[in-house]
Parts: structure tokens; C-alpha cells; sequence
């Protein structure tokens, strides 16, 4: 044979051989202690007490080591019994004399009383049951591996699972209720939302041109708010520089728009369960209730927090329905332009289409609106 194909040949048969060998050797290891322990007590004996069952007799034997057994005989040498050494179980630990029987389940009973006896059983069984194959570990690591992707699923999919449901069975009401006590936890930082009988009315027709027949409202808050921010239960807070540091009410009416698809895309009160965590999740969902500590905790975080991206096709499909320039809108986000330019360049009303949006009286009373 060619040199080349016996050596590729050679290296064929080298690593199932190697295998075998370690496989061999792991067994003479395991053979090696068993017998180690076994050849320690081969001559060792002793007296004991032995029934064959609960109910029998009781008779003097005696015990003595076999080959991973334990023998026992009448005085006369009659063997009564062989006990597997790895099945024997000790039916009293720590207690003296010792009661061994050769399984759980088995009514024979042994009785030994020598220091040494019990000792060398003892280890001998360890010793046995040390040496056999350990069995079930790949089963054991399959169960263990199922169990912790069982748990990651909990972890992850409860908590979503929960707020979905209590989102289903909150009513209305509570949405509001939520929301309320949010606009208070704002005002106690910005202070009350600004008033007047003639802005009132403004905002009331700002709403009703931009979101009717949607539920909600409008209110301007003299701080603390930087743009639009939406409550559970429809209202729609507002900056008072959306109305005081612009000509047109194209801008704010951008702002109400864009909020508004944010608030249809997730809903407010998603956001703030989300936010809370479980325990407040699970609190409303069996009492109906927030925490005051809770709904403070968000207000404070609620007002700061970067509002959401809008994707540029859904606001240019709210400009368009709304009939309201979004280049207005582009610039008060960035006055170069540079980072808006879509809302710029595809700007629906480009064309001069644009309706009023409100009268000029209306728009006037807005920006006086906070003044009073």
C-alpha cells in the first residue's frame, strides 16, 4: 500500500481507537476503586441478627464480605442470604447498633453492632455506587435547560401579557381618572393650565377642527411642558410657546396632529403601565387604583422624556386629511430644515390648499391665553 493511503488509513482508525482506550481506561478506573475498597474487607466478618421478614424470627448469623456483596450465613455456615453492597440501604443513620435491610423495599432486616462491620459497608457502598456509570445527566440537563427558557418566557412574556389584559378590562373611566391624576402631578411642577373664557373656547374649536369627533381636550400649561404631551383619557397638554412664539397656529395644530398619532400608535396608559411596572400593573388590575407614588413618579419622568418618532408618511397623511401645511411644523423642530426636510419637501399643502384653521379672533385669544 502507497505510503500516503496507509497513513490516511492509519489516521482513520486512530480516533475511534483513542476512544476506546479512554473508554477502557475510565472503566479499569472505576473497576480499580471499586475493588480497592472490596479487597480492604475481603476477610472482614462479624456477628449479627437477622429476620427474613417483619414477622419472622429473629436468628444470630453471621455477616461477612463477598464479591460486591454481603453474605450472610447461620453459625453452621449455611448462607441465608446475599445482599447487594450498592443496594444496601442503612435504616437507622447515626444510631448504633446499625439495621441495615438489602433494599427499600425489602422486608429483611440486619442488625450489626460491630464498629468496623458497619464502617467498611458504609464505604464500600459509596464506593460501589461511586464506580457505577452516572446515568441521567444529558436527561438532567434537558430538564434543567427547559426550565430556565420556561422561566425567561415567564419573565418576558407575563408582564406584557398582563398589561395587555388589564388594557382590555380598564373602562373609560378609569382612563380618565388615570389621566386626571396625571395633570394634577404635572401642575403641582408647572403650575395651573392657562384660562380664559375666550381661550377656552379657542381650544375647544382647535380640537374639534384637528380631532373631532375623537374624545378629549386641549389644555395650554404656562410651564413645564415642551411641546405636546398625551394623558390617558384624551387630553392633550401644551406648551405655551406654541402659541406665543408663532405667527399661525400651523404650528401647534402640527403638534396636536403628531401627538395624536403617537397616543393611537400606544396608548397613554400602556405607556405609563409600562413604566410603573408590574406590581402597579397588577394593583389597578384587582383594585381599580394607582398609587399616588406611582402616578408622581411618572409625571416627573413623563415631562422630560423625548417624545417618540412619528413616521414621516403617517404625519404627511394627517397634514393632508387636516388640510394644514407641515412646513411650519418642520421648521419650529428644526429651524435649518436639514433634519425635517421630508416634511418640507412633500409637504401636502404645497400647492396653496391650506383652509383656516382657526379665526383670526380665535387665534389671538390663544395666544393671550396665559396673560390673564
Amino acid at each position: 500500500m502507497p505510503e500516503p493511503l496507509l497513513g490516511q488509513t492509519l489516521e482513520a482508525f486512530q480516533t475511534p481507537l483513542s476512544r476506546l482506550c479512554r473508554s477502557d481506561n475510565q472503566k479499569e478506573t472505576r473497576q480499580s476503586r471499586r475493588m480497592t475498597a472490596l479487597d480492604q474487607y475481603t476477610r472482614l466478618e462479624c456477628p449479627g441478627i437477622w429476620r427474613a421478614a417483619p414477622d419472622a424470627q429473629r436468628i444470630n448469623v453471621v455477616a461477612a464480605f463477598g464479591v460486591s456483596s454481603l453474605v450472610i450465613t447461620d453459625n453452621n455456615g449455611r448462607a441465608m442470604s446475599h445482599w447487594s453492597l450498592a443496594a444496601v440501604v442503612r435504616i437507622n443513620p447515626g444510631i448504633r447498633p446499625a439495621l441495615f435491610c438489602p433494599s427499600p423495599e425489602a422486608g429483611e432486616e440486619l442488625e450489626l453492632a460491630d464498629d468496623t462491620m458497619i464502617d467498611a459497608i458504609e464505604k464500600v457502598r459509596r464506593a460501589v455506587v461511586r464506580s457505577r456509570p452516572q446515568g441521567g445527566r444529558l436527561r438532567r440537563l434537558l430538564s434543567a435547560g427547559a426550565a430556565a427558557a420556561i422561566i425567561a418566557a415567564l419573565v418576558v412574556w407575563l408582564p406584557n401579557a398582563i398589561t395587555r389584559h388589564t388594557l382590555r378590562v380598564v373602562p373609560a373611566s378609569t382612563h380618565t381618572t388615570i389621566g386626571t391624576a396625571l395633570f394634577q402631578a404635572i401642575g403641582r411642577v408647572s403650575g395651573a393650565p392657562c384660562r380664559s373664557a375666550r381661550g377656552d373656547i379657542a381650544l375647544a374649536r382647535l380640537y374639534t377642527r384637528l380631532l373631532a369627533p375623537t374624545d378629549g381636550g386641549l389644555l395650554i400649561m404656562p410651564a413645564g411642558i415642551d411641546g405636546a404631551v398625551a394623558l390617558p383619557g384624551g387630553l392633550i397638554l401644551l406648551s405655551r410657546m406654541l402659541v406665543e412664539d408663532h405667527d399661525t397656529a400651523d404650528v401647534v395644530a402640527g403638534f396636536i396632529l403628531t401627538e395624536h398619532i403617537r397616543r393611537t400608535r400606544t396608548d397613554p396608559l400602556k405607556k405609563f403601565l409600562n413604566a410603573a411596572g408590574l406590581r402597579t400593573t397588577l394593583h389597578l388590575l384587582t383594585t381599580g387604583e394607582v398609587s399616588p407614588v406611582a402616578l408622581n413618579t411618572y409625571a416627573e419622568a413623563l415631562v422630560v422624556e423625548q417624545p417618540a418618532p412619528v413616521p414621516v408618511e403617517n404625519a404627511l397623511s394627517s397634514f393632508r386629511d387636516a388640510e394644514i401645511s407641515s412646513t411650519p411644523y418642520a421648521y419650529a423642530l428644526d429651524i435649518t430644515g436639514e433634519t425635517t426636510l421630508e416634511l418640507i419637501e412633500a409637504d401636502p399643502m404645497r400647492a396653496g390648499r391650506t383652509t383656516s384653521i382657526l379665526p383670526d379672533s380665535d387665534w389671538v385669544a390663544l395666544q393671550q391665553i396665559c396673560e390673564g
